[in-house]
């Protein structure tokens, strides 16, 4: 062959293999890339068959990812990295040309019959990534040219196989983003806390549902205004210079305030402000608003309840030993009475003694009648009901101490009770087992309902439980288990004597696995209006 036809060739493949290169770089599908570069192989150089090996993650061994005109029992069999023909283009990082495979002694059978071997080795950015062979059945099948040529497109086959790698990473870690961006916009959603945050410039960059609800803004409005705009009273409050500390410090911040919304109706809250970091640079701040008004507003109703309820066994205890000696005075005052022998100044003094003792005795009739249990408004309630209302109330609580609460709540009648005073009972109960508990405890609260008998409210947690000699000390008033002062000995008496009014019991047993169960019984007749 002439050397101008030998040129002419020559630059038909060049330009072909530069058409090749643009094509194989517009593809960014791994799988259909590799399918095309086998296609080209046979189309271009007319090869009979080919395979292609990538080296595996740990970068140890050859695994065929696409291959033509082989067994599959060949394909499947991983190559050790410096194994064999095409284990030596990966590792060396060059060219192996076998003319005759009979002379090579660590040849692996890939054809039927095969004579001679092509391996090229993949090189993408200076990294070997794997190998493109070919083989055939005839000796000194393949030329130096041949070498050249295959090199030419196992170079730009690499290039195309490594971007599509990265696309396909990419594409993964973008999927990956944007289902934790769904998921983290759900929770966000779901939670009954308004969460919002801020850059740099204290101007809102997000707004969830939650807040909304609680500021009666739309996220709409939100997003993108100055906080200071949306909310004039920051600064005054003392929440902005907080802000601003969090974003030039990068520490957290805890304050609780009584803020005035834009409908002008003050609310206590608590706010959490953290900082928002981008590696080590904080470019923002989060915001996490809880309002507890009315968690407060019945969680003070309780103390007051508690507290008028020792104010009345005490005025009960003292209108009793004042009124044994009244007796006394009285009983003596009417002996003396049924005598005619004093003076006008001895008789009205007894006269005056006996009316002063009636006004005392009058005064501690009222003390006594003011102890006596306090008729509520009664109306139709249903428990599960105000026990879903109490479990809101305190999910703070209890997500603050990681308690678990499962609920076993069966379909109940409706029940005319006062429903204040049952909240007061369960807040009560659920408080006193997340003291007993501590961090990580479980409550399991059920309803239940026996129709002929009555209805079961049983609330079980994992604490210590309550040991047999103290189950009924502790509805005893002024009895207290806290160490730390904090009791006041009067909560369980006071849910078991509003219970009792109902005809009633609540009573306390060991849990099935450990811990104490309370269980509150109404009879059947509660229903009755």
């Amino acid at each position: 062959m002439s050397s101008a036809t030998m040129y002419d060739q020559n630059q038909k493949l060049f330009r072909v293999l530069i058409d090749v290169g643009k094509e194989l770089a517009a593809i960014t599908d791994i799988d259909r890339l590799l399918t095309r570069i086998l296609e080209l192989s046979r189309e271009v150089f007319h090869f009979e068959n080919a395979i292609i090996r990538l080296l595996s993650e740990d970068g140890r061994q050859l695994e065929s990812v696409a291959a033509f005109g082989y067994e599959q029992a060949v394909t499947e069999q991983p190559i050790l990295l410096g194994q064999g023909i095409m284990g030596k283009a990966a590792k060396f990082g060059r060219p192996y040309l076998i003319q005759n495979l009979a002379q090579a002694e660590d040849y692996i059978p890939g054809i039927e019959a095969a004579r001679s071997e092509l391996a090229v080795p993949l090189i993408a950015r200076e990294r070997i990534i794997g190998v493109l062979n070919v083989e055939s059945q005839q000796e000194e099948a393949f030329s130096a040219d041949d070498c050249d040529a295959l090199s030419i497109l196992a170079g730009q086959a690499a290039i195309a196989i490594d971007n599509a790698r990265l696309y396909r990473d990419l594409c993964r870690v973008n999927k990956e983003k944007e289902h934790l961006h769904n998921l983290n916009r759900q929770i966000l959603s779901s939670i009954s806390i308004g969460v919002y945050t801020v850059d740099r410039q204290l101007h809102i960059t997000s707004w969830n549902d939650s807040m909304a609800q609680i500021s009666r803004i739309p996220a709409a409005k939100a997003i993108g205004c100055p906080l200071n705009e949306l909310f004039p009273t920051l600064e005054e409050e003392g929440i902005a210079d907080r802000l601003r500390r969090v974003l030039a410090e990068g520490k957290a911040q805890k304050l609780r305030l009584l803020h005035r919304g834009q409908t002008g109706e003050n609310r206590l809250q608590k706010r959490f402000l953290a900082p928002l970091k981008a590696g080590e640079k904080t470019i923002g701040a989060v915001v996490v608003v809880e309002d507890i008004t009315e968690f407060e507003q019945l969680l003070a109703q309780t103390i007051q309840s508690e507290k008028l309820a020792e104010v009345g066994r005490m005025s009960a205890g003292i209108a009793h030993e004042i009124n044994n000696p009244l007796s006394v005075i009285n009983y003596a005052c009417e002996l003396l009475l049924t005598e005619d022998n004093y003076n006008a100044d001895q008789q009205e003094l007894l006269e005056r003694i006996n009316t002063e003792v009636e006004r005392l005795t009058s005064l501690t009739s009222e003390l006594l009648s003011y102890s006596g249990a306090q008729e509520g408004r009664k109306k139709l309630t249903d428990l599960n009901e105000t026990l879903a209302d109490v479990l809101k109330l305190l999910r703070y609580e209890l997500n603050k101490e990681q308690i678990t609460v499962s609920e076993e709540f069966a379909k109940l009648p409706l029940v005319h009770i006062d429903n204040n005073r049952f909240k007061q009972i369960f807040i009560n109960l659920i408080l006193n087992a997340v003291q007993a508990m501590g961090a990580h405890g479980q409550i399991r609260i059920s309803t239940e309902f026996r129709p002929g008998n009555g209805l079961f409210v049983r609330f079980c947690d994992t604490g210590p439980g309550v040991p047999d000699a103290l189950k009924e000390r502790i509805f005893e008033p002024f009895f207290t288990a806290r160490k730390d002062g904090t009791g006041t000995g009067l909560g369980l008496y006071l849910c078991r004597k509003i219970v009792a009014e109902y005809d009633g019991h609540l009573q306390v047993s060991d849990a099935p696995e450990r811990g104490s169960c309370f269980e509150i019984f109404l009879p059947e007749k509660c229903r009755e209006i």
